[in-house]
């Protein structure tokens, strides 16, 4: 299986992922951002698509085809993606069916959507944790494929409990990945 990486960030969980071995052919970028430094670092081809526009007048479907167009371009058979921040259109999960996967900062079903760290201690849960799951057009809804719980400590902040979170995120979804391309499929 040929992987594909879409970042919007840092880079973080790409290089953990590049740094676990895990062959990537490509990795794109939404906007300028750290990732394109990592790829670089890791000899992985990067190709910038940038979003033009955050507002109302976005052509998400537009923009997905561009992207579409890139990942099919490379042969690409996979998807993981790696903080990326632009919900993706119809066409998307169309052409990569059950082959796009994501991870989500709670565990999935509690705390869908953007603020999962967030909403979790606004609620005051004692667990929360990381989800890897297979993207869907519905976000934050696909199957499950790996989870695991972290405790959240009665002085945690936002930023110390994702940090924790982001710890565990590295590792399930290098695994996940991993046990994805030795097996030849998502599930």
């Amino acid at each position: 299986m040929r992987l594909a990486v879409l970042a919007s960030g840092s880079g973080t969980i790409l290089d953990a992922i590049c740094t676990a071995g895990i062959p990537v052919v490509v990795v794109v970028v939404d906007r300028p951002c750290g990732a394109q430094e990592v790829a670089a670092r890791h000899g992985v081809p990067c190709e910038l698509l940038e979003r033009r526009s955050f507002g109302k007048d976005f052509d998400r479907d537009g923009y997905t085809a561009e992207l579409v167009g890139v990942l099919t371009g490379w042969d690409v058979d996979l998807v993981a993606m790696a903080g990326f921040g632009t919900i993706l259109g119809k066409a998307m999960f169309d052409a990569f069916p059950g082959h796009i996967l994501n991870t989500h900062p709670a565990l999935l079903p509690a705390f869908p959507g953007w603020h999962g760290v967030e909403d979790a201690l606004a609620y005051g849960v004692k667990v929360t944790g990381c989800t890897v799951h297979v993207a869907t057009e519905e976000v934050d809804a696909g199957p499950i494929l790996a989870q695991e719980a972290v405790t959240v400590e009665p002085d945690d902040t936002v930023e110390s409990l994702h940090e924790r979170i982001k710890a565990v995120e590295r590792r399930i979804y290098i695994r996940t990945i991993s046990e994805i391309l030795e097996r030849g499929s998502v599930q």
